[in-house]
């Protein structure tokens, strides 16, 4: 009982929250760099194309990497390991100053530099998602999550405001040099603080095990608990239909607005998840964090039908608001469940494959949202469309329109997958038996050590 009475500043939680302090500083930093270094290669190319690819270049080799940095993460100490990723991020940055100096940065150097920023994250994450079921206790996982939601909604909301202003102002290499420190600052809280064992010393039968079947072997596990691998695919196929709308939603709203009153939305609309973030930390979600995880997909996919209702910018904007106050609520429920149900001996590979199934399906729903809006739904809803006498005399015709409806499908498709989870009984049933860190975890892989690091306690 005790334990459920303290909260997030009590003494126990400290070392979560100077390690939390730490990444909020590191992800704001390398939200500067990533914004500032796509400007920067826009600005000296002009080429949209050239600036795609530095965006890939910030997603995709973490996604190709993250089967392998899961098995690793769970072979090796998650401080250190999340230690020696900020390391290696700061060599990327050290070769862009170096570069941008003496005056021979060019795309090919940016492109590498976030490419070993890419990897690195692909350790980081996992590594830091497992260490924090180490350092906070199961009741409060949830509001742990809320507050790493918290940094990553700054780092995709705060970091492009000041990354602008900053650009003009100290130009590149001061923002490199902020990216630099924030990054100092990460391994410096990561150092200061005493943390219970994060891996099992494993056996030597565990030794002789290869990467690849590590990396393969979380599979069999997910396989074996149907409630874990349902609550992957729920958030991967939300991550595909959240990437289309992504896509579409500045061209919805440019089809009857201005390019400031875009802005406009999308800063209202986003700030719904900082505010998310922020109710999170302190509220942590229904008892039932699988409820909580249905509760905010409903309303994801009732924004979603709402935005796409009418050409005004009011109901748009509210949507927008709505939409984005519950991504940190589902996000953090989704970790805080992987958490606390998944043996601590697989959470870098679980955490590593949610990464890259979710992270997959981001460039997989842009390649598909614009033929699909401008090859069957725009037509559709055009003034002679197939749906201008039905649908379109509900949502009117003409420009934007049929991204509208395309919205409205989205939002429907949204619903029905959490109609399915609901119904679901390895889903809706996944913490009526609540798993032991390490119990579940194959006899090759535990050992006595493994065990006597759960009852270690955290100090500063």
């Amino acid at each position: 009982m005790k334990k459920q009475k303290q909260g997030l500043l009590s003494s126990e939680m400290r070392p979560f929250t100077l390690v939390w302090s730490g990444q909020l500083v590191s992800l704001v930093g390398t939200g500067f760099t990533e914004f500032a270094l796509a400007v920067w290669v826009y600005l000296h190319t002009t080429s949209v194309t050239q600036y795609a690819l530095v965006t890939i270049c910030i997603t995709l080799p973490g996604v190709i990497v993250a089967p392998l940095a899961g098995a690793l993460v769970d072979r090796w100490d998650r401080r250190w390991t999340m230690v020696f990723s900020d390391i290696f991020s700061v060599l990327g940055t050290l070769l862009i100053i170096l570069l941008a100096v003496t005056g021979v940065l060019n795309v090919w150097f940016v492109c590498l530099a976030t490419i070993i920023k890419s990897v690195s994250t692909a350790f980081q994450r996992p590594a830091y998602f497992a260490l924090v079921a180490r350092m906070v206790p199961d009741e409060l996982l949830s509001r742990a999550n809320g507050m790493i939601q918290f940094t990553f909604a700054a780092s995709q909301l705060i970091a492009p405001v000041l990354s602008g202003t900053l650009l003009i102002v100290i130009q590149l290499q001061g923002i490199l040099l902020i990216d630099l420190l924030s990054f100092l600052f990460s391994i410096i809280t990561l150092l200061l603080v005493r943390l219970p064992q994060t891996v099992a010393m494993p056996t030597k039968q565990a030794v002789k095990k290869t990467l690849l079947h590590d990396s393969v072997a979380v599979w069999q596990y997910l396989l074996e608990r149907r409630g874990l691998l349902a609550l992957i695919g729920l958030f991967t196929a939300v991550n595909f239909l959240v990437g289309i709308v992504s896509v579409l939603v500045a061209p919805m709203i440019l089809s009857f607005a201005s390019p400031a009153l875009l802005g406009t939305v999308m800063s209202i609309g986003g700030s719904g998840m900082l505010v998310g973030a922020i109710v999170m930390s302190a509220w942590g979600g229904l008892r039932r964090r699988v409820n909580t995880i249905f509760l905010f997909l409903i309303l994801g996919g009732l924004s979603l039908m709402l935005a796409g209702l009418r050409p005004w910018l009011p109901l748009i904007t509210i949507a927008a608001f709505l939409f984005f106050f519950g991504l940190p609520m589902i996000n953090s429920a989704v970790n805080a469940l992987l958490q606390s149900q998944t043996g601590s001996d697989w959470q870098g590979r679980v955490f590593s494959t949610l990464d890259m199934a979710a992270g997959a399906m981001i460039p997989l729903a842009s390649l598909i949202a614009g033929p699909l809006a401008d090859r069957v739904f725009v037509p559709a809803l055009t003034k002679n469309g197939l749906l201008a006498a039905t649908v379109g005399q509900i949502i009117g015709v003409g420009a934007g329109r049929g991204i509208g409806l395309l919205f409205i499908v989205t939002g429907f498709l949204l619903i029905c997958l959490t109609v399915w989870g609901v119904f679901y009984p390895q889903l809706r049933h996944l913490e009526d038996k609540p798993a032991a860190p390490d119990a579940d975890a194959p006899a090759s892989q535990a050992s006595p050590e493994a065990t006597d690091s759960q009852v270690t306690s955290l100090q500063t």
